[in-house]
């Protein structure tokens, strides 16, 4: 039987020690973008490492801006173990669950609930929820994103897939990783894109001085986003988005770089006043539609999520401005 409260720790770890080569194709990059890439660290702490003496090349302390050389021997203190990673079993206010068969549920996610543990966050888990609820989900993948095949940020709501199968898992991973998925969102950005339809082609990285932003830059990976116009305001304009690709914050650091940022994404740029006057105490952006092969058949199914509450206050009071 599926339990349906208690806490599943996990605790991940690493050698104390990493010794390898530099890649040829990092020759000349800077020690702590090196580490960024070779390891999965964020730049800053990279940098963090090599402030603290635990970044050897070649035998010698290397320094955050020192230049790597292709082939030269890096050594690496790596950071203690990560804390355990625990999954709670508890109920998520206002997560609905609209389809569930052998293979798959799909639920619409409220803001303010991530799609599952990480190292920092204590809040309520899409995971969490439906081990409350008493769903079996797949057991691939990672011990504490078990069934998860994509994810939503923190504070973006609407429609996500999870797998309950082993075949659903990889089935659905495969679709996600060959960009065959259907995912639609409807974002409410500031002013008016120029053109009104179109894509935006830009990588997408970590910023580069900020750990908990992402950025277009000239080393990220490649993301595509395309938008039309649905209704425009006075000042805004309700965008149809579908994703190509799906990096981390990739419609927020797409639109900030179009100079459109979604309403009320403060991280990203947006007028803090707007925001205020539609009392909106996150970015405009939702997760309204989603479409995929199921896994049992490979027929096409699509599900839709209307606006939420705080969502659909801005956009009337945004629309009665305009009038």
């Amino acid at each position: 039987m599926p339990a349906r409260s208690g806490i599943l720790d996990r605790v991940s770890t690493l050698p104390e020690t990493r010794t390898l080569p530099v890649p040829d194709g990092l020759e000349g990059e800077r020690v702590d973008a090196a580490l960024a890439r070779m390891f999965g660290f964020s730049r800053t702490k990279a940098a963090e490492l090599a402030a603290d003496g635990k970044v050897r090349v070649d035998g010698a302390a290397a320094g955050k801006s020192d230049r790597v050389r292709g082939g030269a021997w890096l050594e690496v203190e790596m950071p203690a173990p990560a804390a355990p990673v625990r999954i709670v079993a508890e109920p998520v206010e206002g997560m609905e669950i609209i389809h569930d068969d052998d293979d798959v549920v799909v639920i619409i996610k409220p803001v303010g609930v991530a799609a599952h543990p990480s190292p920092g966050w204590t809040g309520p888990t899409v995971i969490g929820g439906l081990a409350a609820a008493g769903y079996r989900i797949s057991t691939s993948g990672a011990a504490e994103r078990q069934g998860i095949v994509h994810r939503l940020d923190v504070g973006t709501s609407g429609l996500m897939v999870v797998a309950k199968s082993e075949r659903a898992y990889t089935l659905l991973k495969q679709q996600f990783r060959e960009r065959t998925v259907d995912k639609r969102y409807h974002a409410l950005v500031q002013g008016h894109p120029d053109p009104l339809s179109g894509t935006i082609d830009a990588p997408i990285g970590r910023h580069p001085n900020h750990d908990y932003k992402w950025a277009v830059v000239a080393e990220g990976k490649p993301s595509v986003t395309h938008y039309d116009l649905i209704e425009a305001f006075r000042a805004a304009s309700l965008l149809d988005i579908k994703l190509e690709t799906g990096r981390t914050h990739q419609i927020r650091v797409h639109m900030s770089a179009h100079r459109h940022p979604c309403v009320g994404d403060l991280t990203y740029g947006a007028d803090p006043t707007l925001a205020k006057r539609l009392k909106l105490t996150r970015q405009w952006l939702h997760a309204v539609r989603l479409g995929f092969e199921h896994p049992a058949d490979g027929r096409w199914v699509e599900f839709d999520a209307p606006y939420p509450a705080d969502l659909q206050h801005a956009l009337d009071t945004v629309r009665a401005d305009s009038a």
